[in-house]
């Protein structure tokens, strides 16, 4: 209900435009006359004004008519004989109407030459002329509905698209929150029966950790600082239940810590990391690097790589999924993803450049 009200209201500012512009038109065009006289003599008889508003009046009938109701009524829906016969009825009752409006209100002082003119043109010209005229009114009026129309459209499907993208957005986000808090809770699980104390002091961090992930995250960006120190803590978290024989280096340099970028794009690729290039017999190495420079963000991750056998049901896999399904969404054409394996050591490697409008954005 709140994305339909909010359409509508989008859809309206442009259609309380036009009014504004016809209102204005029809002023002047009301006005015109006194312009026109001003020039010429500075008086226009009442008789005379009042013709010319008769002619206006006409004019306005058959435009409205056709803007406001016959082309949206059948023209839109395709019944077209019926749209041409309407109009050829609304021609015929204008002129008839006009016409007969102005034969009781003659003009004052016809010049002679216009008298000379009515006398010598058959009465059915002026019809073809009012003809003529209302025809390029209806074209008119047809034009700017089909044009006032196709923007209100554009508008709406813009404006749902929006709403779609926002929607999956955060689906992709509820899916996030569950995958990292079960591998994380699986993690503290293996440690409190080696370490209670460590497995204490896991569990405070990742209370650090949730309240970002509920609180900070929840906007559409935040700092770039906030998710690096986000990261840092998910990895002391992590480091917590490593042994000696795993090579763990981190590396972040960010020259503007303001910059704005959407929330919990590292973590899948991290926790990967962990989840796959750790062996708790066998050297491992972890080497993490977040570089911010310019425009430009760049998310290194190497790892040994130790896959899980088939008792581990940690995580469902759906963590590097759902990271490029944001990205689409978020950065689409403007980020590098790419995952890459050899001689058992894992390589992952995302680059977004940002442009003015990404930095300046907010929530």
């Amino acid at each position: 209900m709140k994305t339909l009200t909010r359409i509508q209201q989008i859809a309206s500012q442009p259609k309380r435009m036009g009014w504004l512009i016809h209102s204005i038109v029809w002023i002047v065009l009301f006005v015109f006359p006194f312009l026109f006289r001003a020039r010429e003599s500075g008086v226009i008889s009442l008789h005379d004004y009042l013709r010319f508003i008769i002619m206006v009046a006409g004019t306005l009938a058959v435009f409205y008519a056709n803007y406001g109701y016959l082309v949206e009524r059948f023209l839109f829906t395709r019944q077209i004989w019926t749209y041409l016969l309407s109009n050829l009825l609304l021609f015929a009752a204008v002129i008839l109407v006009t016409h007969l409006l102005w034969s009781l209100v003659p003009p004052s002082n016809p010049s002679p030459e216009d008298m000379e003119v009515r006398e010598r043109l058959p009465f059915h010209y002026f019809i073809l002329f009012d003809v003529v005229k209302y025809f390029f009114l209806t074209v008119m009026s047809v034009a700017l509905k089909a044009t006032s129309s196709w923007y209100r459209m554009d508008t709406e499907r813009k404006e749902l698209e929006k709403q779609r993208s926002e929607a999956e957005l955060q689906n992709l986000k509820n899916q996030l929150n569950p995958h990292f808090l079960f591998n994380t809770l699986n993690n503290i699980y293996s440690l409190i029966a080696i370490n209670g104390e460590q497995a204490q002091e896991a569990v405070h961090e990742l209370s650090r950790l949730l309240r970002y992930m509920l609180y900070d995250s929840a906007q559409a960006f935040v700092p770039l600082e906030k998710e690096v120190d986000f990261i840092s803590n998910y990895v002391k978290l992590m480091q917590i239940r490593m042994s000696e024989h795993v090579d763990l280096q981190t590396r972040i340099e960010i020259e503007l810590p303001d910059m704005p970028i959407a929330p919990l794009l590292f973590i899948s690729p991290v926790e990967n990391a962990f989840k796959h290039g750790v062996s708790n017999s066998k050297p491992s190495f972890i080497h993490i690097e977040i570089i911010a420079a310019g425009k430009q963000i760049k998310c290194l991750i190497r790892n040994s790589l130790f896959p899980k056998n088939s008792q581990d049901k940690s995580g469902s896999g759906i963590g590097l999924v759902n990271l490029r399904k944001r990205l689409d969404l978020l950065y689409p054409g403007k980020y590098t993803f790419t995952c890459e394996q050899s001689n058992e050591t894992y390589c992952f490697t995302l680059i977004i450049e940002l442009n003015e409008s990404m930095k300046n954005e907010k929530s």
